[in-house]
Formats: structure tokens, C-alpha cells, sequence
């Protein structure tokens, strides 16, 4: 059974003076997706979630999440949304549980239920060891748990994580995204990512990258590879004689020399025919960096976003 739409938006307008943030903008995103939201500073990302979120007022456009539409049912809405902001919101003078704490009773989880959520996220997350820390004197990649934490108090149907791993050791990177993944899999969570990780959207079943507000590009990570990079074959042990037999153009990387072919039934067909060249060989699809350059021209680079 395909899974319903869990956010709806149906051309979205959103200008600031003379700067158009968002133009025209339609996409769904499905239950239980990882949905891949990318684009250079100034896109129209952040401006997008937060019309989502009820924090920033749209001049047009239709938008529904969790089947409310956001003009009417806003309160409804929110309670279904986690955000994990860019920069931290956690109160940096106070400790991790008092922040989880205060945080918590604004959805009304007291008592009994607080313990029970708070020693669950703490396992989850692993910071069972920071309850009593002062959030001023955690590690980046400590306060980014608890900031994660934070949001999946109230038990979110979509998490939206606002480039979460910017910054992060690989460790915590990797710890976070097991975590996601344990709550896409166990409480089928939507989570709607923007990254500069080219990696990280990789993983995504759904990726649109959006170019000054517009939509440049939507569709699986393999049909975007498919449509807008080529495919990359990497010969080892040749000479210099035996490629240029092939006619096409290669680059020479330390260990061997790549050769760039439109698609995989074209290095296939090199194969069959040069099948003495091609005794050491891998072939690899094109990156999202290479989609991403493809589409707007520019390179994603890490930063703060809008």
C-alpha cells in the first residue's frame, strides 16, 4: 500500500521586499519518508520550514501537513512537528534535564511520563551521563543530542532537521543517524532534511533541490544520478596505448585513470568490446555533488542556510 502524503503544498509564494524566497513552490512528502530538502544559502529552504511550521506568514499558496491545512489548523499541526533548528535553542544555563524538562511541560508530559520519555531519549541518544551537565559547558556534538532529544519529546510524526550534522565529529554523526533510522523504522517518523552532506541526501528516498526559491530538479537519488550525471569507470593496470584504443576522454587519478561514459549500457558496451582492457575495473554512478553541480551550477558547500 503506497504511503499517504504526510506534507502537501501547492504553490507556495513567499517574498521579502524585492527578493522572491519562494516561488511557485509545489511537492508532497510521503509518510515515513526520508525526504531531502537541498539548495545553496539563500535557496528558500528555511523560509520553507518556516511556513511549515507556523512561524513565518506565506503571501500565497496551499499548505497541508498531517491533512490540516496550516491557515486553520495550526495548533494541530505543531503538536506533530520536531524541529531541530540550525543553531540550538536549548537554554544554555540550565541543565539537560531541567531544559528537557521545561520543554516537556509545554505538551503536558509531567510526572511519571516525563521520567519514562526522558530515560527512553536518554538510551536512544546515549547521554544518560549528561543529565546533570550545565548545556553551556556540553560539546557541540552533546548539545546537538539533546537538541534532537528536545524535538522528539512529544513523539513527532515528522522530525524536521534543519542541516543537523554541520559541525559534528563523525561519531555523532553517525550516532544521530542510527537514531533516525531506529525511529523510521519502529515509529515509521517522516523526516524532512535539509544537509550540506551530499552523503547524507545519498540516503534519502526523495531529494528536490530548489535554486532561488524554484525547483530545479525532484525524484529518487537514482533517477536524479540517472538524468543528470553519467556513470564512471576506473581502470587500473592500463597504459597509456591501450585507453587512448577506447577514444574517449580520461582523467589519471593516483592508482588508475577515470573514464567518464553517459551511462551503464554504454560502459557495458565498452566492456564487451575492449574486454583485454578492462581486466581491473569499478564503475560508480555520479555523486549528488555531481547532480547538484549539474542542476544549479553551483557547489554545496556548508554554511548557515535560509
Amino acid at each position: 500500500m503506497e504511503n499517504k502524503n504526510i506534507i502537501d503544498i501547492k504553490n507556495l509564494n513567499k517574498s521579502f521586499s524585492e527578493v522572491k524566497a519562494v516561488q511557485d513552490l509545489s511537492f508532497v512528502v510521503k509518510e515515513g519518508e526520508l525526504f531531502a530538502f537541498l539548495g545553496v544559502n539563500g535557496a528558500g529552504k528555511s523560509t520553507t520550514i518556516s511556513i511549515i511550521c507556523g512561524q513565518l506568514a506565506k503571501d500565497s499558496g496551499e499548505v497541508f501537513v498531517c491533512g490540516d491545512n496550516i491557515d486553520k489548523g495550526i495548533a494541530n499541526i505543531t503538536k506533530e512537528l520536531g524541529v531541530v533548528f540550525q543553531n540550538s535553542v536549548l537554554d544554555a544555563s540550565l541543565s539537560v534535564k531541567d531544559n528537557l524538562q521545561s520543554r516537556a511541560a509545554l505538551y503536558g508530559i509531567k510526572g511519571t511520563a516525563f521520567k519514562e520519555r526522558l530515560a527512553e531519549l536518554a538510551k536512544l541518544l546515549d547521554f544518560e551521563d549528561l543529565l546533570g551537565r550545565t548545556v553551556g559547558k556540553l560539546s557541540g556534538g552533546q548539545r546537538r543530542r539533546i537538541d534532537i532529544a528536545r524535538a522528539l519529546l512529544h513523539r513527532p510524526r515528522i522530525l524536521i532537521l534543519d542541516e543537523p550534522t554541520t559541525g559534528l565529529d563523525p561519531q555523532t554523526r553517525k550516532l544521530l543517524w542510527n537514531t533516525i533510522e531506529s525511529l523510521r523504522k519502529d515509529e515509521n517518523m517522516t523526516v524532512f532534511l535539509t544537509t550540506h552532506y551530499m552523503e547524507e541526501a545519498a540516503g534519502a528516498d526523495y531529494v528536490i533541490i530548489l535554486d532561488s526559491g524554484k525547483i530545479v530538479a525532484k525524484g529518487t537519488p537514482l533517477e536524479l544520478k540517472n538524468t543528470y550525471t553519467g556513470d564512471f569507470i576506473t581502470l587500473y593496470n592500463v597504459t597509456d596505448e591501450q585507453i587512448e584504443k577506447l577514444g574517449l576522454e580520461y582523467e589519471k587519478v593516483r592508482d588508475g585513470i577515470i573514464v567518464s561514459v553517459p551511462n551503464t549500457a554504454a560502459a557495458t558496451q565498452l566492456i564487451i568490446e575492449h574486454p583485454e582492457i578492462f581486466t581491473d575495473y569499478e564503475i560508480t554512478k555520479g555523486k549528488m555533488d555531481d547532480i547538484f553541480l549539474a542542476v544549479t551550477g553551483k557547489k554545496l558547500t556548508g554554511g548557515e542556510g535560509k
